[in-house]
């Protein structure tokens, strides 16, 4: 088992980051946001959001903090999980 894994993930965010996208107004797609992202400087493309969101990637705190500034939030609140999937 990997030791900087969260249960079956690669990150913690990912599940949170579909939901602030889904409630931000108007709701935001995968492109958007990776357009966004862009935007700020952060050099993500859509398959990077998918792969966070599904925990196949890593996120980095450059990304987090600028995830956080996309969404008017802090990265605590993006860092807020339900416990890691076991296995």
């Amino acid at each position: 088992m990997y030791k900087n894994r969260y249960g079956q993930r690669n990150n913690i965010c990912g599940s949170k980051l579909i939901s602030f996208r889904s409630q931000h107004e108007p709701p935001l797609s995968q492109r958007a946001l990776a357009d966004k992202m862009q935007l700020a400087g952060v050099d993500l493309d859509k398959n990077a959001i998918q792969r966070i969101e599904s925990g196949e990637r890593f996120v980095t705190d450059i990304e987090l903090r600028t995830l956080a500034a996309i969404f008017h939030t802090t990265a605590d609140a993006l860092l807020q999980d339900p416990k890691p999937e076991e296995n």
